[in-house]
């Protein structure tokens, strides 16, 4: 059949988990904490050794029953393929730059960086906590933030005692650093 009656191009698809997911800075490393790098590669593993065999056999079982073109068992499973291959891509290519740290083995100290957990008080004395983890493992409901947010790039490299500014959707913010401690994030 002439391609112009098909939906179907030879352009390459746009990988809409690069296009969704937080670039990284241009030449730097994928921090991550040793849970976040567990997570991704529990599900790296779950999509590459059980659900893409999985589909492959029910995509065998559908081309082997006939006439392709209207059989919706291997029309889902030829896109649903697509779309676990694209993820395992995407997650192949963050664990493989990924940066391992541990913020339970880092010494004490008073200053921030990668995987403290930060105390900050406004100036009406309202605390929050922010844990600074990797952007594939950034949860705002749960206080973890991307290292990369504008928070935690404000207050990397602080002290405790210190005021910092950061840029908000509401205006400039100023807080204070109550609290710097480095801990285990489950």
């Amino acid at each position: 059949m002439n391609k112009a009656f098909v939906k179907e191009s030879d352009a390459p698809e746009l990988d809409e988990d690069d296009v969704a997911a937080p670039a990284l800075p241009a030449g730097s490393k994928n921090y991550m904490t040793p849970a976040g790098y567990a997570q991704l590669d529990a599900e790296f593993n779950q999509l590459w050794k059980v659900e893409r065999p999985k589909l492959v056999e029910t995509i065998s079982w559908a081309a082997s029953n006939g006439d392709r073109s209207e059989n919706g068992d291997y029309i889902y499973g030829k896109k649903r393929l697509r779309e676990v291959d694209r993820r395992i891509r995407f997650l192949s290519k963050r664990l493989e730059h990924a940066e391992v740290v541990d913020p339970a083995t880092r010494e004490d100290t008073d200053q921030v960086f990668f995987g403290a957990t930060v105390t900050v008080a406004d100036p009406q004395g309202h605390e929050s906590t922010y844990a600074i983890v990797g952007i594939d493992e950034a949860d705002a409901g749960r206080g973890r933030i991307a290292w990369i947010s504008p928070m935690a790039r404000a207050l990397l490299k602080a002290r405790e005692g210190d005021t910092v500014s950061v840029q908000t959707p509401e205006g400039r913010r100023e807080v204070e650093i109550v609290e710097v401690r480095y801990q285990a994030i489950d």
